[in-house]
């Protein structure tokens, strides 16, 4: 072959290798966009409720703050292979799912209530293997009004009392049950036990509470199953549904418990939507997780809802050892 010849045919296959090259880094970036971008799509769409993804997507939702952080790789990636539409569009999506979880950390506006002050700590005690004393604590410490617990056994009872629950909290509704369907209210004041909800797969009792003066509001231990399967998230469904709305005659409710449930699942934001908000949310702590353990993710699975017209001082997360879970504080102010 003369060197003329050959000079023409790599001169040939230089064009051919660069388009091919261009595809690959098209595809590569747009790539990027349509996998964020699915996940913002199933975040707004509501993909919990969606029947034939729904399965996979509540499981997958509750781990869109992650998909957060990690969105500006495609900008980056889309940036760096000078795809500009590519990067534009992956801008976009960024956006999108900034604003569905940016908010937890801002905080709201709070409404003038000026009703008396209740206390409010939720904490899944994890089979009862948490730590009595810490638990009793802050109770102690944070002047607790009301306690709502979860993963309450038979057995772990005597523990949690006798480490101090019935002197600070002298008042309860109990279901302990075995494993961590059993679940409980303490108080410093009066309850009444209230009719239990329809068809839960947990224990979730509720109850009157009566404050100093006779002020009197309605306290639900919450507890549904996690979403990890077909029967599962039916049941999760049904079990947030079931929750009463905030306001009912003018009835105050308050919700606490392990709800199995973020802000990115369209089912706990239309419990949200009847007539709640969620303690942390309005604090601008709604964002700080509260179960999980390295190497599992961290996620904002338990929280304290109440009533809108309910203003919220403060929200504390606090360490539970011996549990998966952290417990949440949530000093309220009545209507």
């Amino acid at each position: 072959m003369s060197e003329s010849t050959a000079t023409e045919e790599a001169a040939s296959e230089r064009p051919v290798t660069s388009v091919q090259s261009g595809r690959i880094r098209t595809v590569a970036a747009w790539t990027g966009v349509t996998a964020w971008g699915t996940w913002a799509l199933l975040r707004w769409a509501g993909g919990d409720r969606v029947p034939g993804i729904d399965v996979i997507a509540a499981p997958v939702l509750a781990l869109t703050p992650y998909a957060v952080a990690a969105s500006p790789i495609p900008v980056l990636l889309a940036a760096g292979l000078r795809r500009w539409r590519a990067a534009t569009a992956a801008g976009a999506v960024a956006l999108a799912l900034a604003a569905a979880v940016a908010p937890r950390a801002i905080g709201g506006g709070e409404p003038a209530a000026k009703g008396p002050v209740v206390r409010v700590l939720t904490a899944n005690v994890y089979f009862g293997e948490a730590d009595p004393a810490r638990l009793a604590d802050l109770v102690r410490r944070d002047r607790v009004d009301v306690l709502s617990i979860q993963e309450l056994p038979p057995h772990a009872v005597e523990r949690y009392e006798s480490a101090g629950l019935s002197a600070l909290l002298p008042h309860k509704v109990i279901d302990p049950r075995d494993g961590a369907a059993g679940s409980g209210l303490y108080s410093r004041h009066p309850l009444r036990a209230l009719p239990e909800l329809p068809d839960t797969q947990l224990a979730m009792p509720r109850a009157e509470l009566t404050l100093p003066g006779g002020r009197t509001v309605e306290i639900t231990a919450v507890h549904p199953v996690p979403p990890l399967a077909g029967r599962a998230l039916r049941d999760w469904r049904h079990d947030l549904a079931v929750l009463p709305s905030a306001s009912d005659g003018g009835t105050v409710r308050i919700l606490a418990g392990d709800f199995n449930a973020t802000f990115d699942h369209a089912n706990f934001r239309r419990l949200v939507g009847r007539g709640y908000a969620d303690a942390a949310d309005r604090a601008g702590a709604g964002l700080k997780p509260t179960w999980g353990q390295a190497p599992r993710p961290l996620l904002t699975i338990d929280h304290v809802l109440v009533d809108e017209r309910c203003a919220v001082r403060k929200v504390e997360v606090h360490d539970l050892p011996g549990s998966d879970h952290n417990a949440v504080l949530a000093e309220i102010r009545l209507p």
